[in-house]
């Protein structure tokens, strides 16, 4: 058994014991935090004894210990009240002292926070100890949560690593079967050629001969496409509109008279830099599928407008439409509604417009039942 085989369950345990140190680290920040208040709440023990200490004290009794437990409080925050007025406060801020309102706002605060503690210096006569949490409780209140967020990102961090390295895999999986594919091809096509040429010597009826070229060309322009993928493909100054129109009618020729096609385009020729062998096979594969929504049955339209910075082609049919939510996931690799197929021919289409001829591809309009319009636009000045 090798490390491929072992990498799932790598994989699972690494992520077992990232979240059990997270879980730690959020327990121990917890407990801290309980310590913590634990004890503030003895020391505020200690001053309401103090405080009762001092109320109690006869003349000229010893109040060293007292005033030094007063004195050395200086970050929880506290206000003594007695038959409902505050006669004490310590740690709070002036503004807050001076207006009555705000006082009384904040003794509300501090009630909510922590448990009062009743003073009873004598018989029938209490003071109410009413305390908030020190600056330092208030900081680890907030730890957690930043803590929470720096693990949050972090995993996102991950996640995209995760998902683009997977993305390259699978870019570069599909680049080598590509370029295989067509290195297999390629040698039977030759063999191919050499038995034309000898059909061609022999006098065989040059209606088959001809028949027999056109799949040669088609099997090398597959081969060329093929042989492109994964790589950076040669752009040259092209007449995009002839471009277009040449595949069309290609493909017009090729189906059945069941489906009712119409071109409609500029009259004058619009120079972009494009691959025509690549441009070539975005036609075929929008052309294909409108044709397999429509269930081979149906009118299918190219229609190719331009307006001051761009250049469009909208394939329109009439099939079976696309639902608005899968709008995005028709051009993710191996997404498919078909039974037999792969969702590899959007997906390729996407690449060849967006990373090779820097274009856009998208659907710009769906209707159930009714039919769908997916459109390409490149820059009409690409060549600049």
């Amino acid at each position: 058994m090798n490390f491929s085989e072992n990498r799932n369950p790598i994989r699972w345990i690494i992520i077992f014991i990232s979240f059990l140190i997270i879980a730690i680290i959020l327990w121990n920040t917890y407990t801290f935090f309980q310590i913590f208040k634990n004890e503030e709440r003895v020391k505020m023990n200690l001053w309401a004894i103090a405080e009762k200490t001092l109320i109690n004290a006869k003349p000229n009794t010893e109040v060293d210990l007292p005033l030094q437990i007063f004195n050395n409080n200086t970050t929880i925050p506290l206000i003594l009240t007695e038959n409902d007025s505050i006669i004490n406060v310590k740690n709070i801020d002036e503004a807050i002292i001076k207006d009555k309102a705000k006082a009384e706002e904040y003794l509300d605060e501090l009630k909510s926070e922590n448990e009062p503690i009743t003073i009873i210096y004598a018989p029938g006569k209490s003071q109410e100890l009413y305390y908030g949490d020190s600056s330092l409780i208030d900081k680890l209140k907030y730890y957690p949560i930043a803590l929470s967020l720096i693990i949050v990102l972090c995993g996102i961090l991950i996640y995209n690593f995760y998902l683009n390295h997977k993305i390259a895999s699978q870019n570069k999986l599909w680049a080598g079967m590509a370029k295989e594919t067509a290195h297999q091809i390629g040698t039977p096509l030759s063999s191919l050629i050499g038995w034309l040429e000898i059909l061609k010597l022999d006098n065989v009826d040059e209606s088959i001969t001809t028949e027999i070229e056109k799949d040669i060309v088609r099997l090398q322009t597959i081969t060329d496409r093929f042989s492109k993928i994964g790589s950076e493909p040669k752009l040259e100054l092209k007449d995009i509109v002839e471009e277009t129109k040449q595949s069309y009618n290609y493909l017009i020729s090729r189906f059945s008279n069941q489906i009712e096609f119409s071109f409609k385009g500029p009259s004058k020729p619009i120079e972009i830099l494009l691959n025509p062998t690549l441009h070539s096979w975005t036609i075929e594969n929008l052309v294909k599928n409108a044709i397999d929504a429509m269930k081979g049955r149906g009118k299918l339209s190219l229609e190719i407008e331009e307006d001051h910075h761009h250049i469009k082609i909208n394939v329109t049919d009439t099939g079976s439409g696309i639902p608005k939510k899968e709008f995005h996931r028709i051009f993710e690799t191996g997404f498919t509604t078909k039974k037999r197929g792969w969702g590899l021919g959007l997906s390729l289409t996407r690449r060849i417009v967006e990373e090779y001829h820097k274009g856009a591809i998208k659907v710009l309009h769906s209707e159930i039942g009714k039919g769908t319009t997916m459109q390409i636009s490149f820059l009409k000045n690409n060549h600049a």
